[in-house]
């Protein structure tokens, strides 16, 4: 008999494509992805995968094998989101996913408050950049920037981000505006709406530094290197200045979701609460 838990190994693969890919989706390392695979493979006696050009490409018997171990890889998250939202106390762990800078600056700052409201409940706090699936239990609860389309998720705005144009006193002071420079996200995140916002204010003007990171872009901004799109809450944090008083603003809405099957559940409730209170205090502030 083959683990029922190298299936999962095997349903990553075969959704990412590379060792590494699934191995940040399970949150684990790359080698324990290939360990597992080639266990499965051993087990059932045959092969699966191919690697080729860097990738790795499905078998005829693995397209056969994968979609059985979907199947079993849904139940099984159908099963363990029942057994959450069964548990009536909140002395379980609730995982929440968020942008990295909405998670640093918005919800970690308030976490004294639910401790001490909830003792008992713990909470895991992901900041991702990308929307882990809930379906697949990556996480209980994601904070997006854009509404879901998945109908088996529940979704509510919860609040908005307000992004500015910010830079430093210093560069503000040595450049006129038509020798502005400005901070981007890398090439991947082009059609971002800050980012296509961003480009339409520089009009041909030169991106001088791209990054992943949001919170990368307020430390080159800080460091005189350019004129980034904050939102408000960076911006005003790291003692930036608004480069652009007459470029005037965009926003985009926060959307707060979890898996319908967890609809009534105590913890899932209190957290959701919670995240939604943070985000309307950043909102009175603003």
């Amino acid at each position: 008999m083959f683990d029922w838990d190298d299936l999962r190994h095997f349903a990553a693969l075969a959704d990412e494509g590379s060792l590494s890919g699934a191995a940040r989706r399970l949150r684990v390392e790359h080698a324990t992805v290939a360990r597992r695979v080639a266990a499965l493979e051993a087990a059932i006696g045959v092969k699966l995968v191919d690697k080729r050009s860097g990738r790795y490409v499905l078998t005829p018997d693995g397209e056969r094998v994968v979609d059985y171990a979907r199947r079993i890889e849904a139940e099984a998250f159908a099963i363990e989101r029942v057994a959450l939202a069964q548990q009536g106390d909140v002395s379980v762990e609730v995982s929440v996913s968020a942008p990295p800078a909405i998670a640093t600056s918005l919800i970690a700052p308030h976490l004294p408050r639910l401790r001490e409201s909830h003792p008992r409940l713990q909470l895991k706090l992901l900041g991702d950049t990308r929307n882990v699936s809930l379906p697949r239990r990556e996480a209980d609860i994601a904070l997006r920037l854009s509404r879901p389309s998945d109908m088996s998720l529940i979704a509510r705005k919860v609040g908005t981000i307000t992004y500015g144009l910010y830079a430093s006193r210093d560069y503000l002071a040595s450049k006129s505006p038509e020798d502005f420079e400005f901070i981007a996200f890398d090439e991947s995140l082009d059609d971002v709406p800050q980012q296509i916002w961003l480009m339409k204010f520089a009009d041909g003007r030169p991106i001088v530094f791209r990054t992943n990171d949001l919170l990368v872009q307020c430390a080159a901004a800080q460091a005189h290197v350019g004129i980034a799109a904050l939102p408000h809450f960076v911006g005003l944090a790291g003692d930036l200045e608004d480069a652009a008083p007459q470029g005037g603003s965009m926003s985009r809405d926060v959307w707060l979701t979890f898996h319908r099957d967890l609809r009534g559940n105590n913890a899932v409730a209190v957290v959701a609460s919670f995240l939604a209170e943070c985000l309307r205090q950043e909102k009175r502030r603003s």
